[in-house]
């Protein structure tokens, strides 16, 4: 017999495991789809998770460190610090555990789930979805009446259904490690052509271990590999200190999209995620605007079941609620690059300078949001003569919002 349900997510990360929980909170049959054996694993994230993501699903339980605070290193190894040890900036967490309670919170919600399960064809019809799946017991059918992708940076479903590409993708390369010299409650960001062309490092602090971590775009990379840029963050003679006793415990490489995809919902089918190209482009953190996706788009998703239209119009319309997660989008990139991508080491340099004015740091810390960092940005564009020669690289985007 063909199994029904409302919806099938593919797709038990946590932007997954959350849809599945609001759907079916909303009062819907929800199948939760996962290729791998268990939950949590391959692990590809640098694992930070916002205060107020972290309030919404209330699993303190994961935390390994609260991080209040950053220590922000010029190419030549300047340090500027900010931050306030009293304000919680972000939360680093065991993506093992985190991940594995948000499914399991869908699942007491009412999802079926399907370990070691992947979509292997799916077709529209005009009521519903008719999906063959591939598991521990076989080929099977299921049939929906909306498919959702919440499948990551390589989705299935994005690519069987031709809904775009990001419009960007970033390579990020991290070890975990015992031994870094880092500061307590505070993250490392490390910066220049040499580790990391147009974007940073990091080594994020991960209760008994750290998170060290580099990305980039490939077109920047000159042919050097991610590893390459590793060894030579590490191996920096201006930062050695921080690593001389670092032993390496593992090892993640992954795909970083950004820019939501061109169609990110069609008839009956839905992108979510990575899947969709959420991720923030500042920092390339995808919990954050994924679960803020699936908190617009829920109880509009849920009404169109109930009403049982699902059709191209209908989801072409709901696309258009993310017009504004797509314009922020924007303009994050926008400031990124004025402040970082198409700046080389000379101009970072001088950038440093005038970060480590105590006037600078103290608007720094009175408008930085790792969330949100645009209106820190407006204020720096505006406020500090040095950076307004940068306003006409980043003006258009970010100070009028085009």
């Amino acid at each position: 017999m063909v199994q029904e349900f409302d919806v099938v997510v593919v797709g038990a990360g946590p932007i997954g495991g959350y849809l599945s929980k609001k759907l079916n909170e909303y009062g819907h049959s929800v199948l939760l789809l996962e290729e791998h054996n268990e939950i949590g694993r391959p692990f590809q994230c640098a694992g930070l998770v916002n205060p107020v993501v972290m309030e919404t699903i209330g699993l303190e339980n994961s935390i390994l460190t609260t991080i209040w605070g950053a220590n922000i290193h010029s190419p030549s190894g300047k340090m500027v610090t900010i931050g306030d040890p009293n304000i919680p900036r972000t939360y680093s967490v065991c993506r093992k555990i985190f991940d594995e309670a948000v499914v399991m919170q869908s699942i007491a919600s009412g999802t079926e789930i399907l370990l070691s399960t992947k979509p292997i064809s799916a077709n529209i019809h005009s009521d519903y979805v008719e999906l063959k799946i591939d598991g521990v017991n076989g080929a099977d059918t299921i049939r929906c009446k909306l498919l959702c992708g919440a499948d990551g940076a390589h989705s299935w479903v994005r690519r069987k259904f031709r809904m775009g590409n990001p419009t960007e993708t970033m390579i990020g390369f991290q070890i975990e490690v015992t031994g870094y010299a880092g500061d307590e409650g505070m993250l490392d960001m490390y910066t220049g052509m040499e580790i990391a062309p147009g974007f940073f490092s990091w080594a994020i602090p991960a209760g008994e271990t750290t998170r060290i971590g580099t990305w980039t775009k490939a077109q920047l990379m000159d042919g050097a590999s991610s590893e390459e840029y590793m060894s030579r963050l590490m191996a920096d003679d201006s930062l050695n200190a921080r690593f001389s006793l670092c032993s390496e415990v593992g090892r993640f490489c992954g795909p970083i999209p950004s820019g939501i995809v061109g169609r990110p919902m069609r008839e009956r089918v839905a992108l979510f995620g990575d899947a969709a190209g959420i991720c923030k482009p500042t920092t390339g953190g995808g919990i954050g605007p994924g679960f803020k996706q699936v908190d617009m788009l829920a109880p509009l998703l849920s009404k169109s079941i109930f009403d049982n239209d699902l059709s191209d119009a209908r989801m072409r319309k709901l696309s258009g609620t993310l017009k504004e997660m797509k314009r922020d989008q924007r303009k994050k990139r926008a400031l990124r690059d004025a402040f970082l991508t198409e700046m080389d080491d000379s101009e970072l340099e001088s950038i440093f300078s005038v970060w480590a004015r105590p006037e600078v740091t103290h608007l720094i810390n009175e408008f930085g949001d790792i969330e949100n960092p645009i209106p820190l940005g407006i204020k720096m564009l505006r406020e500090v003569p040095e950076f307004r020669r940068l306003a006409g690289r980043a003006a258009k985007a970010i100070l009028w919002g085009k």
